[in-house]
């Protein structure tokens, strides 16, 4: 549907009319109506790396053959769906590059090849070869071997490491960046290792090493690995031992390895003798799988730093986990409750127990004591009396229970990040405002419930994202707001008073999102009010009739988006020139990761 959608829009626009029309329309009738836009027409399209079947057929039924020389150019590394795509259509093979011909064009995409060394040259032919002639993983090469310091450590390692995944596999950027410090890729300095990983993420994207296929709010970017690099990656990486992953087909696995990894059949990788193994790594994602008597093999695990478990919703984990006194880095799915023996882990940096939101865990006191916790991620439904002893802790999210009430603040100096679900009025959040470093915000409602009063957010004063989603009797008065916010979120607010006056006051704010936020008639936006604001999304504000709009409000504005805002009689003249944006994401789609039990490891 997508692929249809983004096609019509590149026919029509990307109009408020266009997309309200395709919002309400099904695969059928998306298929009827392209077809008639293009019966009249004569079109070109070209649909890059098709892998399904079906998509070739909804292609053939949205796109008529009129006889006036249009034509469909589909790319694919399937045979089947070439052929499948028109059966007097014409399925052209494409040939593989020749060793002469993968060296050249490495050559002409690298951009310093006259400053390569000889023992750098027979590093890089070697690397060719094993391209197998496929243009695209050679020029990406070229992109990782461009740089005046040649290879270095921790990009062979970064990289290497997308491939432990399974294939096709989206990829949370804080995940894999806390994966790489626990596994000790990135080098320690006077900068905060998180954004120390962070721009070698940005580098290895800069490079086309990694694909980024989704940006959201904040930071929570998913990105995944082209599947030519990824059979790179993990060829490379069993060259030097570097990750094995479990292939049932050969039941077999590398002794010498230090990583492992699992994506199915798990009871049978147990079978095998795992006597002699001294692992560092572990990943288990088998979601068929229940038998935790894995951990008794104490002597494999004693020495690990990263254990990352996707198994049966429902399992029990058992108290051996806590003889895992070296693990950095530990991430459960379908375990409810963790053991006290958890408490024993004094060196885990990140705690991650992602469940589906029917089946909130259970956090025993005992994880208080994890002195150098930076990273909890949890949807957890009990609060940790005594969290201010967690003084490392930079990333808490997401409590579902009235965390804040008996919590003095004043020790987690380090706090930026803090998300919480199922919020209720009576929940006391004034201790929030004591978080002085707190960076990013986000508060969800219960259903139904309101939040208290919001006056403790003026106390942030380094807060740079806020994102609030459930019903707001009052916005705070002018001042309320810390001036620091440059992204904010409004969602199902509910007001009655239009919030246009407070928030357009606010210097830095660049992103605005209003989402079922207000149910008056009218909004003004005033004279030099905000100034800052590049992008602005109005949705589902189902009783806005008029829009006032000062001409010399928005003066940056870049990007826009109007949905599902069908009394709104007239967009102001100066919004109609400016660039569309889609709908932002729903909260669970874009935090799904924690919502959805059949979603892939990520």
């Amino acid at each position: 549907m997508d692929l249809l959608k983004n096609i019509i829009k590149s026919i029509k626009g990307r109009t408020k009319e266009t997309l309200d029309l395709l919002e309400r329309m099904t695969e059928s009738d998306l298929e009827i109506y392209l077809r008639d836009l293009l019966k009249e027409r004569k079109y070109l399209l070209v649909v890059d790396d098709v892998w399904q079947r079906e998509a070739c057929e909804s292609l053939r039924r949205a796109f008529p053959d009129s006889k006036n020389g249009s034509r469909v150019i589909i790319t694919t590394r399937k045979e089947d769906v070439a052929k499948r795509a028109d059966d007097n259509g014409f399925v052209h093979k494409l040939r593989f590059l020749s060793q002469e011909e993968s060296w050249d064009l490495f050559r002409r995409k690298l951009l310093d090849v006259l400053a390569m060394v000889p023992t750098m040259e027979i590093l890089a032919r070697d690397m060719v070869d094993k391209c197998g002639g496929l243009p695209l993983a050679i020029v990406v090469l070229s992109g990782l071997l461009s740089h005046k310091t040649g290879i270095q450590e921790w990009q062979k390692q970064c990289f290497l490491y997308f491939g432990i995944f399974p294939e096709d596999h989206l990829i949370y950027v804080d995940n894999i960046m806390w994966l790489w410090i626990a596994e000790g890729f990135i080098p320690r300095g006077e900068e905060r290792i998180e954004d120390v990983a962070e721009g070698f993420l940005d580098e290895l994207a800069r490079r086309s090493l990694i694909q980024v296929v989704s940006t959201s709010w904040k930071t929570d970017v998913r990105c995944n690995i082209h599947d030519l690099l990824r059979d790179l990656a993990m060829q490379k990486a069993l060259e030097v031992n570097f990750f094995d992953i479990y292939d049932p087909r050969k039941h077999s696995l590398s002794s010498s390895c230090l990583r492992h990894a699992v994506h199915g059949q798990a009871q049978r990788y147990l079978s095998l003798d795992l006597s002699n193994l001294k692992l560092r790594s572990f990943m288990f994602l088998d979601q068929d799988f229940c038998n935790m008597g894995l951990l008794k093999y104490y002597n494999v695990f004693r020495h690990i730093y990263v254990l990352y478990l996707e198994i049966r919703s429902g399992t029990t984990l058992p108290d051996a986990v806590g003889c895992l006194y070296h693990l950095k880095f530990l991430s459960l799915r379908g375990i409810y409750y963790l053991p006290s023996s958890i408490g024993n882990l004094k060196n885990l940096q990140t705690l991650r127990v992602l469940n589906d939101y029917r089946h909130l865990c259970v956090l025993p006191p005992e994880t208080t004591n994890l002195v150098n916790l930076r990273h909890i991620v949890a949807l957890y439904s009990r609060p940790l009396q005594l969290l201010s002893k967690l003084t490392s802790l930079q990333v808490l999210k997401y409590s579902c229970c009235d965390q804040w009430r008996d919590v003095d603040p004043v020790n987690l100096v380090r706090l930026q990040e803090l998300g919480m679900y199922d919020s209720m009025h009576s929940y006391s959040l004034n201790n929030i405002g004591s978080l002085k470093d707190l960076r990013s915000l986000m508060l969800r409602c219960k259903l139904n419930e309101s939040f208290p009063t919001l006056e403790y957010l003026t106390s942030c004063r380094k807060l740079d994202k806020l994102w609030l989603e459930g019903r707001i009797d009052k916005l705070p008065l002018r001042g309320g707001f810390p001036n620091s916010i440059t992204m904010m979120v409004l969602w199902k607010s509910e007001l009655m008073e239009d919030p246009m006056p407070i928030l357009g006051m606010l210097p830095n704010l660049r992103d605005l999102d209003l989402v079922g936020a207000y149910e008056g008639k009218e909004i003004t936006c005033g004279n030099n009010s905000f100034c800052q604001l590049e992008f602005l999304r109005l949705d589902g504000l189902q009783k806005l009739e008029r829009w006032h709009l000062s001409s010399s409000s928005m003066p940056l504005i870049i990007g826009f988006g109007i949905h599902d805002c069908s009394k709104l009689k007239e967009i102001p003249q100066r919004m109609k020139g400016i660039t569309i944006l889609d709908r932002l994401k729903d909260i669970d789609q874009e935090f799904g990761e924690y919502y959805k039990v059949n979603s892939l490891a990520s």
